[in-house]
């Protein structure tokens, strides 16, 4: 048998309560029930048995590190032919009883269970794809790959908890969840707050002043919208029912503000013609009230 304390894997001068944690680590391992069938297993198992029980025993530790036992807890001194030890029973005595009161307290009292741990990934979803719901297949930190099902109107920084995906629990434990938290990525025509969607649009002066019709995009797609005659630049126009929508029913609306764009190139007729108006036609813009309208 080979030294007990390289069989536990612990220091000479070791404390008690280390070599009974070692020894319970390791008892653990290679107990048969964990690994029926295995014989080199249960060899291990007893060997351990068998150094733990000169360890554990203050009085017997002490005889071994004097050197007046061996390893198998022999008494040195004691000879029956001269030419060896007396053969002692007490250790493999001890280490068989040993083992099978570990294995009856393993039978009453199994493996405690325990929970899997949560795992978390960062997902970054972009805006329409929030607001309109989408399906995604990410690979976990666990190398699951989960489908993730992202509603509709889910705003940035929402965790979403898929049950039972996370780490695998033990020993009858529950699996942990797996925690995805949705960013939303910035959208250079939309924003919005709560279920309203907000853009804005360019107007010409002639669309401004004169009114009409005009294409418009929204989440959902393009749409016709109408200009009011006299709309101003703020001038804000509602679409109802083009905001996001949910599967409980829930719709919010699209608001458009206009923008009223001057030509690109300054055209010479253009401008006699304003300063002629605005000579016949003084007014402060300033003071101008911007109008909001519903389509």
């Amino acid at each position: 048998m080979r030294n007990p304390y390289s069989i536990l894997g612990v220091p000479k001068n070791a404390s008690p309560g280390s070599i009974k944690k070692e020894y319970h680590r390791l008892a653990r391992e290679n107990h048969p029930d964990s690994k029926p069938g295995d014989t080199l297993a249960e060899n291990r198992f007893k060997e351990i048995s068998g150094a733990y029980d000169i360890l554990s025993n203050p009085a017997r530790r002490k005889k071994f590190d004097a050197g007046e036992i061996d390893a198998n807890g022999n008494d040195k001194k004691t000879h029956s032919d001269g030419f060896g030890a007396k053969p002692s029973n007490r250790t493999a005595k001890s280490s068989k009883s040993r083992f099978e009161q570990f294995f009856r307290d393993r039978q009453k009292k199994p493996y405690s269970k325990t929970n899997g741990a949560n795992v978390t990934y960062t997902l970054q979803v972009p805006f329409i794809e929030a607001a309109l719901g989408v399906n995604k297949t990410v690979r976990m930190a666990n190398n699951k790959s989960l489908k993730v099902s992202i509603p509709a109107a889910t705003k940035d920084g929402q965790v979403l908890r898929l049950k039972g995906q996370g780490m695998n629990g033990t020993c009858g434990g529950s699996d942990g969840d797996a925690l995805v938290e949705i960013k939303v990525s910035p959208d250079a025509q939309f924003s919005r707050k709560e279920m309203d969607i907000f853009s804005e649009i360019p107007v010409g002066i002639d669309e401004a002043v004169l009114g009409g019709r005009i294409e418009a995009e929204t989440i959902h797609g393009t749409v016709s919208l109408k200009v009011p005659e006299n709309s101003n630049s703020g001038t804000r126009l509602r679409l109802k029912g083009r905001g996001i929508k949910t599967s409980d029913g829930r719709s919010g609306d699209q608001y458009v503000t206009l923008k009223v764009m001057l030509p690109e190139k300054q055209d010479k007729t253009f401008v006699d013609f304003v300063r002629k108006w605005v000579g016949k036609n003084p007014y402060n813009a300033r003071t101008n009230k911007i109008s909001e309208a519903a389509e």
